[in-house]
């Protein structure tokens, strides 16, 4: 069921970036070529902008890849590391909790005092509904990479770093394979 959920994330991030980028790029040939702009492409892009940030934070969530000031945490014994980033970790939780009910606030004044978007008409509940989601979602991630982390003893990986040797690797390949390759007379 997580890794449904992981490719649904995933997939869902990786079309909301298309989505902005097509959105924007055709906006922009648009207003240069033809000296048009259509208004329901901007607010649509910005609304595909705003959804792919916030399930792309949670995404990011789960990959234990948002920045943390860690230098002094790894210093420290890892056991007391652990106890330290899981208090910061349950405030987290509790951060992003608060936020979700809160959201849910919002919604519910939108769908009694309903407004609705300038350019696509569309009722601003249905853009608002992120908040809950994203916030629910990222703290159900948090509780899951402390629960791997201390119940499984799984670290997370470091996701920097592994792009990192994932292109130190490719160039060494890259220069052994061209070391390799013998010139014909």
């Amino acid at each position: 069921m997580l890794a449904k959920l992981n490719n649904i994330e995933d997939y869902a991030c990786r079309f909301l970036l298309a989505i902005f980028v097509l959105l924007l790029f055709s906006q922009v040939i648009l207003r240069v070529v033809f000296g048009i702009g259509l208004a329901w492409m901007e607010e649509l892009a910005r609304y595909a902008f705003v959804w792919f940030v916030f399930l792309g934070a949670a995404h990011a969530t789960h990959l234990s890849a948002h920045n943390r000031l860690q230098t002094h945490i790894n210093l420290l014994p890892r056991k007391m590391a652990n106890g330290i980033l899981l208090f910061v970790d349950l405030i987290w939780v509790g951060f992003s909790l608060t936020l979700a009910y809160k959201s849910l606030d919002l919604i519910s004044l939108l769908t009694e005092f309903p407004y609705e978007s300038p350019a696509l008409g569309w009722s601003l509940v249905y853009v608002y509904y992120i908040f809950p989601i994203a916030f629910t979602l990222m703290a159900f991630r948090v509780l899951q990479v402390q629960y791997l982390k201390l119940v499984k003893g799984i670290e997370p990986g470091d996701v920097d770093q592994d792009e990192v040797n994932k292109i130190t690797e490719a160039e060494s390949n890259d220069a052994q394979n061209a070391g390799n390759v013998k010139v014909g007379n």
